[in-house]
């Protein structure tokens, strides 16, 4: 089942989310721009949510399907975890928070913490009751998630007992009968896929987090301050209303925690999580502890709770809350209500879900390493700003597809260094070739001067072009380029034009993305043009021709923006074909006079100054002017 939602238009590629993902569920293909998110590998953490600043990410809502139950006619209990204590501290009285949810339209409303209190005798009797075999806890939906898909041997480890949600679902269908929906609330994202995967019937029918409860209220305009008090619908939870701390369900049964004496660890907290369960398949019989796991830092602190709680804040006003009510409980009446729903089947299995991945040939992930720097001797490190935890599990996770070596700081970095070397390397060539036209100059001073005038022509006839055009020889390095092209390619191109004008010698790899500048490498190859090439970068969609000036030397292109909302394409097209075509001799002829590098500048300047003469004798002579007294 789906959790999270993934809105492509509010994406701003910054991939926090990838690099976020615990399991690496949201991915980036090497040929595609945004991520994408494997449902069938997300375990609902959460995770991505509080990276995702242009929240392109968001949870499955379950408004809609709640709105629609309540207005169905048939009766509709809410189940509420004992959570909000933490969750709701802006509301005075549990009482008001009742009344709240009886007037969104809820028929009966019970609490969570009684299924908490039938699940921890469950737990009781199983983990005291040792028989060799080693647990642990299933509470935690995003945890049983997470063993199904990436360790399914350990399936039969995990306790087989139902979640409090399940129990407390089974007991109000017991207790008021059917027809009957279920709607249970609390902090969890991941208890939205929990209900899907049991085997027997479903006994919940929607399951709303605490901010999608707090839409409700303020949809509806629900507030406390006209409302009276209200109390929970029976049976009432005892200490069951402690679950919400990672330890609370061990503490209601009086579990032994002791380090000395004791057989249950809990860990809790998404940096304990995943390496927990590694050390409990590998070293169980060092260990011989059970484990009580929890993604979060307990259920207070869920992805489905508001964002920025203070957990020990929660956690206190969790405590008091359970306290209150044990003040006045009456537990003579709690004990018979558990005699009552003992029968309520709480045994459950889990099924594997095997959705690990073979690891790539060694030689793949070696290329990779190779790409972003690393070998193998040192690839068991890593910075950690791409996601994984080395440099090694990155390069599997390129090699399977699931990631860009973008994503990779260093290599990044690198790119960017050689760049700027690049950049040097051409100023000193620059360098060296002005040189070396001084001293032609003092030999050659007339013709390095025509040679001059008639690129002044040229290049002003470049830029008043109303399409970019850009001249690069057989390296790649570019020849000329007007500033309509460099305007297309965008602000640092304009940096680097304020340094090298006309970004001539600057390596064309380095501006354009790979299906760019690839069409120039084609050209060059294969000496056959390419017209109306339509081109895909950063968010513009550009029209591209090139064509052969010497062939497998120097190429030229002709680039034009498609993006004019106002005009459909096949007039843009239109457009950009005939002003080709009015276009296309002259850049030739531009071409042909620069299309000598900077290795050949004499036999470039004769070839113009041999082109400017003939185009003088056809010319008809100027009318002579006399000059005034």
């Amino acid at each position: 089942m789906k959790v999270i939602e993934f809105d492509r238009d509010k994406c701003k590629l910054c991939y926090a989310c990838v690099r976020a993902c615990p399991v690496k569920a949201i991915v980036v293909r090497v040929n595609e721009e945004y991520p994408t998110v494997l449902h069938n590998r997300c375990i609902g953490c959460g995770d991505c949510l509080e990276v995702c600043s242009p929240e392109a990410l968001t949870f499955v809502n379950e408004i809609d399907k709640t709105r629609m139950l309540l207005r169905s006619g048939v009766p509709v209990v809410a189940i509420v975890a004992p959570s909000i204590a933490g969750e709701f501290p802006d509301i005075s009285d549990y009482r008001k928070f009742v009344s709240m949810l009886r007037a969104l339209g809820f028929t009966y409303v019970n609490e969570v913490s009684f299924g908490a209190d039938l699940v921890a005798r469950q737990y009781k009797n199983l983990l005291e009751d040792f028989r060799g075999k080693y647990y642990i806890t299933s509470l935690c939906p995003t945890l049983t998630a997470y063993i199904r898909y990436f360790h399914p041997e350990l399936c039969d480890n995990l306790a087989p007992i139902e979640t409090p949600m399940i129990a407390t679902a089974r007991v109000v269908r017991e207790k008021y009968g059917e027809p009957l929906k279920v709607v249970y609330i609390g902090p969890c994202i991941s208890a939205k896929h929990e209900p899907e995967l049991l085997d027997n019937q479903n006994p919940v029918d929607a399951v709303l987090t605490f901010r999608e409860l707090r839409q409700m209220f303020s949809e509806d305009g629900i507030t406390e301050q006209t409302l009276e008090y209200s109390e929970f619908d029976e049976p009432i939870g005892h200490l069951g209303s402690l679950f919400p701390i990672s330890n609370g369900l061990l503490q209601a049964v009086d579990l032994d925690e002791n380090l000395l004496t004791g057989s249950i660890t809990t860990v809790e907290g998404q940096d304990n999580f995943m390496n927990s369960v590694r050390q409990f398949k590998k070293y169980t019989d060092q260990i011989r502890r059970h484990f009580n796991i929890f993604y979060c830092h307990g259920c207070l602190m869920g992805p489905g709770t508001s964002p920025k709680g203070e957990k020990y804040l929660r956690r206190s006003l969790t405590v008091d809350y359970a306290n209150k009510r044990l003040k006045d409980f009456d537990r003579e009446a709690w004990e018979s209500q558990m005699n009552k729903y003992k029968d309520i089947p709480l045994e459950r299995s889990f099924k594997p879900d095997d959705q690990r991945l073979p690891i790539p040939p060694p030689e793949r992930i070696e290329e990779v390493l190779k790409v972003i720097g690393k070998n193998e001797s040192n690839s068991h490190l890593g910075c950690g700003a791409c996601g994984f935890e080395s440099c090694h599990d990155f390069a599997i996770a390129v090699a399977r597809g699931l990631a860009k070596p973008e994503m990779c700081l260093t290599y990044n970095l690198r790119n960017q260094n050689e760049y700027i070397r690049t950049l040097k390397a051409t100023n000193e060539k620059l360098a060296k070739t002005e040189a070396a036209l001084k001293e032609s100059e003092r030999i050659a001073r007339r013709e390095q001067a025509l040679a001059k005038e008639a690129n002044e022509v040229v290049t002003t006839m470049l830029q008043k072009l109303a399409a970019g055009v850009v001249i690069v020889d057989e390296n790649l390095k570019i020849i000329q380029a007007n500033k309509r092209f460099i305007d297309t390619l965008g602000e640092d191109a304009r940096i680097i034009d304020e340094v090298i004008p006309g970004l001539v010698g600057a390596d064309l790899k380095t501006l354009l993305p790979y299906n760019f500048y690839n069409l120039f490498s084609y050209v060059l190859k294969n000496n056959d043009d390419i017209t109306n090439k339509d081109v895909k970068m950063n968010e513009n969609v550009l029209n591209v021709s090139v064509f052969t000036i010497r062939p497998g030397k120097v190429v030229g292109a002709v680039v034009r923006d498609l993006q004019l909302p106002e005009v459909r394409r096949e007039q843009i097209i239109s457009r950009i074909t005939d002003a080709i075509n009015e276009n296309l001799e002259m850049v030739q002829k531009i071409g042909f006079l620069l299309g000598e590098g900077a290795s050949r500048t004499e036999r470039m300047l004769n070839s113009i100054i041999q082109a400017w003469q003939t185009d003088a004798e056809k010319r008809p002579p100027r009318p002579r002017v006399e000059e005034e007294d």
